[in-house]
């Protein structure tokens, strides 16, 4: 058996338990939206609103699902009027996904409450630090979506 770096083995069980909680508080966010709907609805929610209207298949790509989880997924915020789609002007075959005005309030909302828990929790934290983590997140970010 391979023997690992102790910092890595820690950053392991760190990731593991932050992705853990993470997963289950984004339950709860996306229930709070909506009762009918599933944690990853949440992180849906977040990138329709940060950056606007989009394909089926880009968000399938994004969050590294396959066609048929993604329109599943759709459907049901569809169906509760959460989401509606569009023609795709680059492409009359496509549609682009947007929020309706009732994803968008119900979602803002519940965006603001999350902050305001984030704000809380990490009071006690230096604004450098919390730079810090944001900055090695999107750096693990970049290096996951570039496949490394």
């Amino acid at each position: 058996m391979r023997k690992y770096a102790p910092e890595l083995l820690d950053l392991e069980r760190e990731l593991t338990v932050f992705l853990r909680r993470a997963r289950a508080f984004s339950g709860e966010l996306a229930r709070e939206v909506h009762p009918e709907l599933e944690p990853a609805a949440y992180g849906l929610f977040v990138r329709l609103e940060d950056g606007g209207p989009q394909r089926a298949t880009d968000l399938a790509v994004y969050f590294g699902v396959g066609k048929a989880t993604i329109s599943r997924q759709l459907r049901v915020l569809e169906n509760l009027g959460l989401i509606t789609r569009s023609p795709d002007p680059a492409d009359g075959r496509a549609s682009l996904v947007h929020l309706t005005k009732q994803g968008r309030d119900r979602f803002s909302l519940v965006r603001e409450a999350r902050r305001a828990q984030y704000v809380r929790k990490l009071a006690a934290w230096d604004r450098e630090e919390v730079a810090e983590l944001a900055r090695l997140l999107h750096q693990l970010n970049d290096m996951a979506d570039a496949g490394s």
